[in-house]
């Protein structure tokens, strides 16, 4: 998400004296609280057993005002663009509109917009005071479909949890008190008070609420889910459905990952998306994945719908600064929403996508090695905790990990599609490696284990190897019973060596089919 750039009022004497609570929570900004079961007659839910595609919208843009469309030193925002800049703004019911037309040609059931409301933006003159004026004409947009007999998708939550450290009053939210309890369930309260209860998106008669991230809480706990499903009940006679971030070290309804666009992760709602480039973005690392004209995205796709869950998240509609959306845009045209189309009809029909062949179907074995043969089959990719970098070992070509502050010790691989004969498929991994320094070496794969996280992805295979330090090349082999291999580790790797020793070096390694 594009950082945005907040001037934090003063503190008064009191705050800084005696905390947050010190700040008085204004009411809801909506007419839709203080709900009670005869107020959802005429609502929809889906059931938790029912297929969904959703997305993430994003509804800052003002063409008349230039938000988030041209930045402070002039220059273009935008990575990718819209295909018409006529009324792109959050304050246009016509554009909202369109949005939600083209949504039903994608075949989207949820839309999320990504909410920066917060109990300290409801003066008008806030920075983030587009959050609440955006939502009432996108409310008549959907009501005005409605009238004209479409199903355009129903409205969820995205809390964007950014205002927790970024917000007008300058504040540092501490979710585990109760003043920061308030105010995360303000922010939520807040939303859901603008729109009337027939529009909500819910599962099993739950409204919809997906977190980001928990990082910019100055601390939380279990509590602050505890109070907001309390709260919430009380103003509005249900308690809601909650997919919590990955970041975040509570119990929740389900659990997202933000960071599809860069490729697939499912730990329970699933994410992906059309790739991503944040060329635009001033201030950031460069990073690109390419779209390759729709490839990488049918790619996501298809690894979803071999091991699919029944909620998915595409990342996203029109994050234009970011450039994963997928919305009708001058680059791409209406490219992506077809393709989205062809894949949630897919998704709910329950098609599954069939074995790949290629040069490594019905192969023994595949292989890496670091020598002048390299790559038969499994490919070595690099990600933030699995870099690492080219070493000479007694003669031998290999990689040794480098590590990275404040990340675990990881060397990832990819196997060749064509080599994936099965749905599950037992398998063994011999490893080829330098026995530099006392540890401990272990496997983790896409696997079968529910209990293992991101819906089995980094099952762990039963051996464990000890490291000795005797300076010597040796030889591990780990056994993978029902590997899945759908890409589902970080960087759409299919297993990773889990290394526990400062220094570790690999020379060869070879899958073979059991």
């Amino acid at each position: 998400m594009k950082p945005i750039l907040i001037v934090a009022v003063a503190l008064t004497f009191n705050i800084i004296a005696f905390g947050q609570g010190e700040r008085e929570i204004p009411p809801a900004p909506g007419k839709y609280i203080g709900l009670t079961q005869k107020d959802f007659l005429r609502s929809k839910s889906f059931k938790s057993t029912d297929r969904i595609v959703g997305t993430y919208y994003f509804y800052w843009y003002n063409v008349y005002t230039k938000e988030h469309i041209i930045d402070g030193d002039g220059t273009d925002a935008l990575t990718t663009h819209p295909a018409d800049m006529t009324d792109f703004s959050y304050t246009s019911v016509r554009w909202h509109k369109k949005q939600l037309m083209d949504m039903i040609d994608a075949g989207i059931d949820v839309l999320l917009p990504v909410f920066w409301g917060a109990p300290s933006e409801h003066n008008k003159s806030a920075h983030l005071h587009w959050s609440y004026v955006g939502i009432p004409p996108l409310v008549q947009a959907r009501e005005e479909l409605l009238k004209e007999g479409k199903k355009p998708p129903l409205i969820g939550m995205f809390y964007d949890t950014s205002t927790l450290q970024y917000n007008n009053w300058g504040l540092h939210i501490d979710l585990t008190i109760d003043f920061g309890r308030r105010w995360f369930y303000a922010t939520i309260r807040d939303f859901f008070s603008m729109i009337p209860p027939q529009h909500w998106a819910m599962i099993d008669n739950k409204p919809i609420i997906l977190l980001y991230s928990a990082a910019f809480a100055k601390n939380h706990d279990q509590s602050v889910i505890d109070f907001t499903k309390s709260q919430f009940k009380k103003d509005f006679s249900l308690e809601p459905w909650i997919a919590r971030e990955i970041s975040w070290k509570v119990k929740a309804d389900s659990i997202v990952a933000w960071g599809g666009a860069l490729g697939l992760k499912n730990p329970g709602v699933a994410s992906l998306g059309p790739g991503y480039d944040h060329s635009a973005v001033p201030g950031r690392t460069p990073l690109i994945v390419p779209r390759e004209n729709g490839k990488f995205y049918e790619q996501q796709w298809l690894k979803f719908l071999k091991r699919p869950s029944n909620f998915v998240m595409v990342e996203t509609w029109n994050e234009f600064h970011e450039g994963t959306d997928i919305a009708e845009s001058k680059e791409y045209g209406r490219l992506f929403i077809q393709l989205t189309r062809k894949y949630a009809d897919m998704f709910k029909k329950g098609i599954k996508p069939p074995v790949v062949k290629g040069k490594y179907t019905g192969a023994k074995s595949i292989s890496i090695s670091f020598g002048k043969i390299n790559q038969q089959g499994i490919v070595l990719v690099e990600n933030d905790d699995g870099q690492t970098i080219s070493t000479k070992i007694n003669g031998k070509e290999g990689r040794a990990i480098k590590r990275v502050p404040g990340f675990g010790s990881y060397i990832y691989f990819i196997v060749d599609d064509s080599f994936k004969y099965a749905d599950a498929m037992d398998l063994s991994v011999e490893v080829e490696y330098y026995d530099d320094v006392p540890g401990v070496l272990g496997l983790e794969y896409d696997g079968s284990d529910p209990n293992a996280p991101f819906n089995g992805a980094y099952t762990r295979s039963p051996e464990t190897i000890k490291l000795t330090g005797d300076k010597t090349i040796k030889k591990a082999t780990f056994t993978l019973p029902q590997a899945k291999l759908l890409n589902g580790q970080n960087r759409g790797a299919d297993f990773r060596l889990v290394v526990n020793a400062p220094s570790f070096a690999v020379t060869q390694v070879i899958m073979k089919r059991k």
